[in-house]
C-alpha cells in the first residue's frame, strides 16, 4: 500500500488492558503506542487485580517486538510486526511516540493527566502525518467526547472482539413464529425413538431465520415447543417437547410459572447438554431454577457427586480475605442469593433451618471463590457460576475450561447489572459465550423473558 493510505492508529492505554495483543488487530496499518501508556502499564502491572496480567503480557508483548537489537532511532520511526499464526494479516509496523517532548505551548489540552497526554500526541500526529489517516482507539466514552472536541478527526472505539454490536440483537436461545407453527407446513415426517418424538421438517418451509442446535422453537396460538436438534441443512430435525409437558416439568418440588422457564427447566435437566446459559432480567428465576435443577440431578436421580457454587467477587471489595473464616464462610456473603434459594425451596419443611444443613450436606455444596478456580479440573459435578455479567470472556473461559468429564455447568447473569468499570453489556463475558457457544451441541442458552418475584419488582424492571 501507499504510505498515505496506511492509517496511523494511536491506542489508549485501556485498549491493550482489554486486549493485550491488539496491537496485532490493525492488519496492514501502523500502530503507535505512546510513552504515556507505557507509563500507565507500569503502574498498572504490579496491582494485585486481574487487570495487571494482562498489562503483563501487553509489556511483554511490545519488548518482543521492540527488544533486542532495535535501536531508538527505528523504535519512533517504526518496527514492522513479526508474522503470528493467529494474525497472519499484521504486517503493519509498531512504534513508540516520546509524547513528553510534544511543546506544551501549542498542546491543545493541559498536560497535567494522562488521557490528555495522549490525546495530544494523536493531535500533534495528525497535524505532522497529514494528509494521513491517525485514529485514536480508546474504549473510554468520556476520552472520545474528549478527543472529538479538542480536533480529532477520526476517534474509535476497540470492537475487535466484539460479536455483535447492540446488545438488542444477541441471541434469545428460542424463536417464537406467529400463529400456528404446523400451518403451511407440507412436507413434515415424523419418527419415534423410545420416548422421543422427532419431526423432520424442509428448512424453506420453517422460515429464513437461521437456526443452530439446541434452540428452542414455540409459536403464538397452538402447543407446539420443539428443540432444534441438529445445524439444519435442506431439512430441520425437531425434538417435540410440548407446551404442557415443559410447564409441568419437576425439579426440587419447583415447576416453571411460564413457557420460558420450561424451555431453562428442560435444559437444565437435560444430562447431554453441559452448558446452560441462562440470561434475563432481575427476578426472572435464573437462580432459584439452577439451584433446584442441581439438587434434582445430584440428590434425586445421582447424575453427579456434588454442588460446586461460584462467582466473583466486586471490585469493590475484590480480596476476600478481610472476613473471617474458611474460603466457603468468606464465600457466604457473596452468595447470599443461593442460600436464599434454598430457604425457598424448603419454607414449608417442618424444619426449615435442619433442612438446609441436611440438603447442603447430603447434596455436598461447596462454595468457591472464581479467584482460586485457575489449575482445578473439576469432575461429577453440576458447578453454577452465579452473576456471569461480571466476568470478562479471559475470566470465563479459565472456568470453562476447568471443567472435566461428567460436569455440567449453568451460568446465569444479567446484564443490566454490570458492576464492573470496564465492562459493557456488548464486552461482557456473558455476552461472549453466548454468541460463542450458540452452534455448540453440548449446549444450550434460555432467556428468561418475564420478572416472576413478585408484582413489585415486575413493575419496577418495566417502569424503572
Amino acid at each position: 500500500m501507499e504510505q498515505d493510505d496506511r492509517k496511523l492508529f494511536v491506542l489508549d492505554t485501556n485498549v491493550l488492558l482489554h486486549e493485550p495483543l491488539a496491537i496485532y488487530s490493525f492488519k496492514e496499518h501502523d500502530v503507535v503506542v505512546p510513552m504515556t501508556v507505557l507509563e500507565e502499564l507500569d503502574v498498572i502491572k504490579d496491582r494485585k487485580r486481574d487487570v495487571s496480567r494482562d498489562a503483563r503480557v501487553a509489556i511483554r508483548a511490545l519488548e518482543d517486538i521492540l527488544g533486542g537489537k532495535t535501536t531508538p532511532e527505528q523504535i519512533v520511526q517504526g518496527v514492522p510486526l513479526p508474522r503470528r499464526e493467529d494474525h497472519s494479516d499484521a504486517n503493519g509496523t509498531l512504534s513508540i511516540f516520546p509524547d513528553h517532548q510534544i511543546d506544551n505551548t501549542q498542546a491543545s489540552l493541559p498536560g497535567d493527566n494522562n488521557d490528555n497526554c495522549i490525546i495530544n500526541t494523536a493531535l500533534h500526529l495528525q497535524l505532522q502525518h497529514q494528509p494521513r489517516k491517525v485514529v485514536l482507539v480508546t474504549k473510554d466514552i468520556n476520552m472520545r467526547l474528549k478527543a472529538k472536541g479538542a480536533g480529532i478527526q477520526h476517534v474509535e472505539d476497540y470492537r475487535t472482539d466484539q460479536l455483535i454490536d447492540d446488545i438488542r440483537f444477541l441471541t434469545k436461545g428460542f424463536h417464537q413464529f406467529e400463529g400456528d407453527f404446523w400451518a403451511r407446513k407440507e412436507h413434515v415426517s415424523t419418527e419415534s425413538h423410545g420416548r422421543q418424538t422427532i419431526h423432520t421438517v424442509p428448512t424453506d418451509e420453517v422460515g429464513e431465520e437461521h437456526f443452530y442446535t439446541n434452540q428452542y422453537l414455540i409459536d403464538e396460538e397452538s402447543n407446539f415447543c420443539g428443540r432444534v436438534m441438529a445445524p439444519p441443512t435442506e431439512d430441520v430435525k425437531i425434538l417435540d417437547l410440548g407446551k404442557d409437558r415443559l410447564l409441568n416439568l419437576d425439579a426440587w418440588g419447583i415447576r416453571p410459572k411460564n413457557i420460558y422457564q420450561g424451555m431453562a427447566l428442560q435444559a437444565l435437566l437435560d444430562p447431554d447438554i453441559d452448558l446452560v446459559i441462562l440470561t434475563g432480567p432481575a427476578g426472572c428465576g435464573k437462580t432459584l431454577l439452577a439451584m433446584a435443577a442441581a439438587l434434582e440431578m445430584v440428590v434425586e436421580r445421582g447424575l453427579y457427586d456434588k454442588v460446586i457454587v461460584t462467582r466473583n467477587t466486586p471490585e469493590i471489595a475484590e480480596s476476600i480475605g478481610f472476613l473471617p473464616g474458611t474460603e466457603e464462610e468468606k464465600m457466604a456473603p457473596w452468595l447470599a442469593a443461593i442460600t436464599d434459594t434454598l430457604e425457598v425451596l424448603h419454607k414449608n419443611d417442618v424444619n426449615p433451618s435442619g433442612s438446609m444443613n441436611y440438603i447442603m450436606d447430603k447434596a455436598n455444596i461447596q462454595f468457591k471463590s472464581i479467584n482460586f478456580m485457575r489449575g482445578r479440573s473439576i469432575q461429577n459435578s453440576v458447578v453454577i457460576l452465579d452473576e456471569c455479567q461480571n466476568l470478562t470472556a479471559s475470566q470465563i473461559k479459565t472456568m470453562i475450561t476447568r471443567m472435566g468429564e461428567g460436569t455440567k455447568l449453568i451460568c446465569g447473569g444479567n446484564l443490566a447489572q454490570i458492576d464492573s468499570n470496564y465492562l459493557t453489556p456488548v464486552t461482557s463475558g456473558l455476552t461472549y459465550i453466548v454468541e460463542r457457544f450458540k452452534d455448540f451441541e453440548g449446549s444450550a442458552n434460555v432467556y428468561l423473558n418475564g420478572v416472576v418475584r413478585s408484582r413489585l419488582a415486575e413493575f419496577a424492571e418495566e417502569n424503572l
